[in-house]
């Protein structure tokens, strides 16, 4: 994995603890409307894709037949958002309230398994070579899908920034 993508996953990681750190749980459990998440339930989200597309990637590298699909704009897709993009169930954050420490320890354990997992890639150009189908964005080489792991929380920390600011929380 190149440094680049490396340092994007770290900064990404940085950037969204800091924005969550020195919430209470009530402000980071409460939800601007019913028809929107909390901050807790965008951080679990978050979790859940991290461990997902860790499965999905395990699984493209398992598959003989995969070529590699055209590259994608992912960034263009994932940071636009004007576009809504339904998560699939299986992502869905839980509704019970969570504490900000306990979702601090969930991403520091699904980062720990994603960069356990890819340190176990020895040939990393494979990645380049083999797709899998993402929910969202369709057939998506491998590499792409470490890449949408960065995008997709940078798109979700503009999110947790919003969300602030409609429930008017000060840090």
């Amino acid at each position: 994995m190149n440094k680049t993508v490396n340092d994007n996953l770290c900064d990404t990681r940085n950037n969204l603890v800091k924005e969550i750190t020195l919430l209470s749980d009530a402000q980071f459990n409460s939800r601007p409307d019913m028809n929107k998440w909390s901050i807790a339930q965008v951080c679990h989200h978050l979790v859940l894709v991290e461990e997902a597309s860790i499965k999905a990637i395990a699984w493209g590298l398992k598959v003989i037949d995969s070529t590699q699909k055209e590259r994608k704009n992912v960034d263009l897709i994932l940071l636009d958002r004007t576009k809504k993009i339904k998560a699939p169930k299986i992502v869905e954050p839980d509704i019970k309230p969570f504490e900000v420490q306990q979702i601090i320890n969930l991403l520091n354990d699904s980062r720990k398994k994603l960069m356990t997992f890819l340190s176990t890639i020895e040939d990393k150009s494979i990645l380049a070579e083999k797709s899998v189908k993402h929910p969202a964005l369709g057939e998506l080489p491998l590499d792409q899908w470490i890449e949408q792991i960065y995008l997709h929380e940078q798109r979700h920390i503009e999110q947790i920034k919003e969300i602030k600011s409609l429930l008017d929380v000060r840090q």
